[in-house]
Order: C-alpha cells, then sequence, then structure tokens
C-alpha cells in the first residue's frame, strides 16, 4: 500500500495546499488508476480549487485528520484535482454528481472504480454527522464494504451512468430569436434589486453583454434599463470592493450586500468589459470609474511577475472568510477619527457581520468625493497591514484571454496605453510559454514561467484566440494575427468531429466520454467562445471556412438560449453581432484617434484592424492611405463605404440609425 503523497510536485497552488496532508494523494493519471486495479480498491476523487471555502473546511476537518487519512490510504487510491486546472475531468464528474444527488458544488467528492466510472457522489461531508448528514469517515466505511460486499451493483452503477451520460450530452441544434431571449430576460429581471433570479445572485457579466449589443442594434430601452440597473447595483454593493476595485464571486443575498469573498479572474475581466461597453453606450460616470478600478484591480493585485494574470484570490484569511475586507465602527474609529461617523453613513455600515462587522457598501457617490478619495487611501493603507488573502498564482490561457481581449478595449477606450500594455505581456507570456510551436498544441496553465502539464481545452484556444484577435486591432502587430489564425486552424482540427465542438482535443487523454458542454454559466462556454473568435477571424479574412465554423458553433447554444437565456448569455452575443451583420473596420496608418473612434462607437463584436497599408491581413487589402493621412474604411462582407480621415465623421458613420 503506497502511502506517499505526490502532490508537492504539482504546479497546481491548489493541489500544493494539500502536499503536506497525510492523505496519499495522486495527481489524475493512467498510473493512479492502474495502482487502482492492482490493489483492486475503489479510487476517492476530491476536485476543488484554492478559492474554494468549504474546500479548505473539509481539508482542515477530514484531509489533515490522521485517522481519516490512514483509512483513506487503506482502503482507497486518493486523487485530488483542480477543477480550474482540468476542466475536462471537472464537467465529466459534476455531471454525474448532479445526475445522482440532484445537484452539485464543490468540493466535489466522487467515488470510481479503477476505470473511472463514478458509483457514488457527494459535495462537502462533515467530520462527524450533522444535519442529516453521514460523516465523510461513515461513507468511507460504508464505501469500504459495499465495494467487498456488493461489487457487481457498483460495477454496474458506474456503466450505467457512464453510458447514460456519454449518450445525453450532445447539444441540440435550433434557432437564434435574440428578441424573444430579451423578453425571457426581462421575465426574470428583479425591478426592486436588479440583477436575474434569486439569491444567491452572481454578476450577470454575458448576459449584460448581450443586453448592450441587443440595445444598440434594436434602440431597446428595456434592455438598456436592465443593463444600468444591475451595474449600478452590484458596484454599489457589498459585493464590489469600494477600497481598491474587483468583484468577489458573488452574493449570498439579493441585495448584492453579502459577497462569497473569493475574486476570480474570469470574473473580472468579463465585468471590466461590461463597464467598458456600458460607458461606451451611455457615458455613465461610475461605468467609466468602475471600469477602471477593475482594471487597476487586475493590474496590481493579480498580475503575475512573469506578466500574466493570476486566477483567483482566496475568500478566506487566517481562517475566517472576508477578514481581510470588512470593518467593525470601532475599527473605523480607530483609523479615521473624526471622520468615522461619516463613513460609517455613507458606507451603510451595520454590523451585520460576525463580530460586529460589515462590508462597505457605497449606495450613492459621496457628496464630498475629495474627503471620500482621502479616506478610501486611509484604510486602503491601515488594509495593508492585515493579512492579505492567499493567491492562486496559476496563470490559465482561457482566463488570461479574457483579460486580454477586456483590458486591450479597455485601453483604447479609456486611452489608458498601460492596460493595452499589459494586455501585450500576458499574450507573450501565454504564446511564449503556453504554446508548443512544434506540435501546435496549447497547453491550459503555467506557473511562475513553467507550463503545466494539463492540454488546452477549448476555452483556452478560442478565448486567447480572440484576445490576440482584439490586439490586433489596438497595436497593428501581425503576430497576434498569426498565432490566433494558427490556433483556431487547430481547434477546427481537433475540437470539431461531423460539425460538432467537443470541450477536449481529438488527442487529449481519453477520458470515460468526451465532454461538449455549451452552457454559458460562470464563464463563456468553449463553443460560444468559438462562435465569436470565428466570427472575428472571418470578418477579418473573409474565409468562407470560418464562417461556416462560427455558425455551426452558435448552434449548439440555441436550445439553452431559447429556454434558459440566462445561460447562454455569450452565444446571445455573438448571434446579436451576426443578425447585425457583422461589421468590419480596416485603418490604415497610425492614428490612435481613430482607433479610439472605432471601438468606442461601434458596436462589440465589430473585427477591427489597424496598422500600415501593406499589413498580411485580408481586411487590409487595398486600403490606403488618404493624401498621406490615416483612413478608417467601415465595411461589411469586405465591402466598405469611403474612406473616413477625421475621428468626428467615424462617429457619424458608426452612429446607430434611428
Amino acid at each position: 500500500m503506497a502511502s506517499v503523497n505526490e502532490l508537492g510536485r504539482s504546479t497546481s497552488p491548489y493541489l500544493r495546499q494539500h502536499a503536506e496532508n497525510p492523505v496519499a494523494w495522486r495527481e489524475w493519471s493512467d498510473k493512479a488508476f492502474q495502482e487502482a486495479r492492482e490493489r483492486d480498491v475503489p479510487v476517492f476523487l476530491s476536485v476543488g480549487y484554492s478559492a474554494c471555502h468549504w474546500c479548505h473546511v473539509m481539508a482542515h476537518e477530514s484531509f489533515e485528520d490522521e485517522a481519516t487519512a490512514a483509512y483513506l490510504n487503506e482502503h482507497f487510491v486518493s486523487i485530488k484535482v483542480d477543477r480550474e486546472e482540468r476542466p475536462d475531468v471537472d464537467a465529466i464528474y459534476m455531471a454525474a454528481t448532479v445526475a445522482m444527488i440532484g445537484q452539485g458544488g464543490w468540493p466535489m467528492s466522487v467515488f470510481l472504480t479503477p476505470d473511472a466510472e463514478p458509483f457514488f457522489c457527494g459535495t462537502y461531508f462533515p467530520n462527524d454527522p450533522r444535519g442529516g448528514m453521514a460523516s465523510f469517515r461513515q461513507v468511507l466505511e460504508s464505501l469500504a464494504d459495499a465495494w467487498q460486499t456488493k461489487r457487481d451493483q457498483i460495477d454496474g452503477i458506474g456503466r450505467r451512468v457512464v453510458k447514460q451520460l456519454g449518450a445525453q450530452q450532445q447539444p441540440v441544434p435550433g434557432e437564434f430569436d435574440t428578441a424573444k431571449a430579451a423578453q425571457l430576460l426581462r421575465t426574470d429581471f428583479d425591478p426592486v434589486d436588479a440583477g436575474f433570479g434569486r439569491a444567491p445572485k452572481f454578476p450577470p457579466s454575458m448576459v449584460l453583454d448581450f443586453l448592450l449589443r441587443h440595445h444598440r442594434r434594436t434602440g431597446s430601452a428595456d434592455a438598456l434599463a436592465m443593463v444600468a440597473q444591475t451595474c449600478d447595483r452590484m458596484a454599489r454593493g457589498g459585493m464590489y470592493d469600494q477600497l481598491a476595485g474587483g468583484f468577489a464571486r458573488y452574493s449570498v443575498d439579493g441585495q448584492w450586500v453579502v459577497p462569497h469573498f473569493e475574486k476570480m479572474l474570469y470574473d473580472n475581466a468579463l465585468l471590466l468589459d461590461v463597464y467598458t461597453q456600458w460607458w461606451t453606450v451611455g457615458g455613465d460616470p461610475l461605468a467609466r470609474r468602475v471600469a477602471e478600478e477593475t482594471a487597476e484591480f487586475l493590474l496590481t493585485e493579480l498580475r503575475t511577475p512573469d506578466g500574466g494574470f493570476a486566477s483567483a484570490l482566496d475568500a478566506d484569511t487566517e481562517g475566517e472568510e472576508g477578514k481581510y475586507y470588512v470593518w467593525t465602527p470601532a475599527q473605523l474609529r480607530d483609523e479615521l477619527g473624526d471622520d468615522a461617523g461619516w463613513v460609517i453613513d455613507v458606507c451603510d455600515v451595520t454590523g451585520t457581520f460576525e463580530h460586529g462587522s460589515s462590508v462597505l457598501q457605497l449606495r450613492a457617490d459621496p457628496d464630498d468625493p475629495e474627503r471620500w478619495q482621502r479616506i478610501r487611501a486611509t484604510l486602503r493603507h491601515a488594509r495593508s497591514h492585515r493579512t492579505y488573502p492567499g493567491r492562486d498564482d496559476k496563470v490559465v490561457a482561457a482566463w488570461n484571454g479574457l483579460a486580454i481581449t477586456a483590458l486591450t478595449r479597455a485601453g483604447i477606450v479609456l486611452d489608458k496605453p498601460e492596460y493595452v500594455e499589459a494586455a501585450e505581456h500576458a499574450a507573450r507570456l501565454v504564446r511564449n510559454v503556453h504554446l508548443d510551436h512544434d506540435t501546435g498544441r496549447l497547453h491550459r496553465t503555467s506557473r511562475d514561467g513553467v507550463r503545466g502539464t494539463a492540454h488546452g481545452v477549448l476555452e483556452d484556444y478560442t478565448a486567447y484566440a480572440q484576445g490576440c484577435l482584439t490586439l490586433l486591432g489596438a497595436t497593428g502587430n501581425i503576430e497576434w494575427f498569426e498565432t490566433a489564425e494558427r490556433l483556431l486552424d487547430r481547434t477546427l482540427e481537433q475540437f470539431v468531429a461531423d460539425g460538432s465542438y467537443f470541450d477536449t482535443a481529438a488527442d487529449a487523454e481519453e477520458l470515460v466520454w468526451r465532454p461538449q458542454d455549451p452552457t454559458d454559466n460562470a464563464s463563456p462556454s468553449g463553443v460560444s467562445l468559438a462562435a465569436e473568435a470565428f466570427t472575428t477571424l472571418a470578418s477579418l479574412t473573409g474565409s468562407v471556412r470560418y464562417e461556416t465554423a462560427a455558425q455551426q458553433a452558435l448552434q449548439a447554444s440555441a436550445t439553452i438560449a431559447d429556454r434558459a437565456p440566462r445561460f447562454a448569455g455569450r452565444a446571445l452575443a455573438v448571434a446579436e453581432t451576426i443578425a447585425a451583420g457583422p461589421l468590419e473596420i480596416a485603418i490604415a496608418g497610425d492614428s490612435p484617434e481613430l482607433r479610439r473612434t472605432a471601438l468606442t462607437e461601434a458596436p462589440w463584436g465589430t473585427a477591427i484592424v489597424a496598422g500600415g497599408p501593406g499589413l498580411a491581413v485580408p481586411l487590409m487589402a487595398g486600403r490606403d492611405l488618404v493624401d498621406g493621412r490615416a483612413a478608417a474604411y467601415v465595411c461589411q462582407k469586405f465591402t466598405c463605404r469611403l474612406p473616413i480621415v477625421l475621428p468626428e465623421d467615424l462617429r457619424r458613420e458608426l452612429k446607430p440609425q434611428a
């Protein structure tokens, strides 16, 4: 019986957190399953991520307990998986968990046969029985006994689960009706507190993106109102860090007051893009402020020394969720003196959390902005002496792709060249470290400039490719076009079979079934991102092959968009762009003003390329300077209008028609 924990060699910070556990953890590998076959024991698969509060709780209660670990080591082979590093493994066994118990979550606790077939699923198990829940030790003992006495039943359950779920997963194609989707979202909208559905409320970034594009095309005041109310409430509530920017994962309540404090890169990248777009549509000062603060959060708190962006900040510090972010009235008085009463009132400090603490909210703009900025700086400094939340500093290709896109757009639109520079640094890191230039394969993660072992999934290829294409429009650097085209060509070769997209590559590790999930959930699905990237590439090249690839990708989400548009936000945004007839803008010559006008005034989803007249991008062919001056060509399907040299004329050209 092996007893050595093997996680100390992992590049995943989450796995390394468990390297000192007495559990003989293995990473996901053929070797681990071979060990289970040789010992004739089941596999215990534990899936989580570094910012997960209940993952830490279960680790402390059970995985650090010597007696529990000894029992696990004797009767099971234990595998620990970082869901952010292996979303393919997570997707498969989360589907099994939801099918078996009706709900899912993390930590995810799944018991498998040595053939990787799931026969018992759960999430968090306590160390002692409580609330009708069996203890983790009771579960282990029951399953170890069943493995010995009811083996035929266990094997049968595993085979049936794999067969049924593998057969059910293929998406059903359909048609998009974006007007109907907007109507359905209206019925699900909370007219009092904004957002969609009931508590807990997650930031609906992709839905807001769709509604902004829908408003841009149709003039729908209703769509814009839903965006404005939701963006306002999120930014003024407790889910947003009023001192340093950045959004927490979600609000536990329906009023955006009580956050779940973990901060994810993908959330903040998507929300940066939404607030930037909202500012271009309506010019709301709150939109610009939050966009700038969120970008600064990315650059200050998530940027890694090698130029990428870290995955997440933990919810917990010193064993307590949110301790870094909350304040008691007494703490504010100690730090602020006579200003404390004003802040307690302005920031709605009511002492509703543990120990009489509160998050800071900002339900209205302060009547003395200079005073507020001075106090913000004081409280940031005071907070810097607290224990900082743990940071998962692995770089995920897909989420960095989202950040590259958002920072590039914000940098041009808000005239912040440092954002574009940061986006280019991240793009170079992914290209130089994650991309194997010999095979063309993209790897999902890196840490400290060292490539991880996990192969990239569909979202990695497509989100990063879209980031490169966005950089092309801001920098005119042909290498970003070439990188994106190469990755998207490989996407067609490796992720598409019989016109259907899969989340894993054809040459990736074979799992019990090949996942394909079109749902836009916490982050955009790989297939929705493929629809977006191929739409952009088709607009830049005029390629029917890429246009067809975009249409095939979009079809995978049509049924979800028709029935539950909250879970097809990115797909609907792309469908809205296609319904409008994708715009193409070629800017010949160096004109920051024309670039800024194009990105600010054109609808999101417009393909933009800017550079010298000889730039080797098909959309730039024949696009010349006008009397030696930079010129913008506004096109659809490669049919271009007369060139424009003045930003104000380009602004008029791009203004929505009444």
